[in-house]
């Protein structure tokens, strides 16, 4: 598990947001995009998703 929150530069499908909370937290990324989507159904995975976009920085 990683102290840092960082979008990685491989392992990405859009921008990274969910590689980036799957290897921060130790989950894997397949079930961090589920619930993505879970939430995108009801309406607030795509604005938590653009913020958590604009927040987490991009790795060096």
């Amino acid at each position: 598990m990683s102290n840092t929150l960082v979008r990685p530069r491989r392992g990405k499908i859009i921008a990274g947001v969910c590689a980036a909370l799957a290897e921060r937290f130790g989950l894997p990324t397949f079930l961090v995009r589920v619930g993505f989507v879970v939430f995108g159904l009801v309406g607030v995975g795509e604005l938590v998703y653009l913020a958590l976009w604009i927040i987490i920085p991009k790795e060096r």
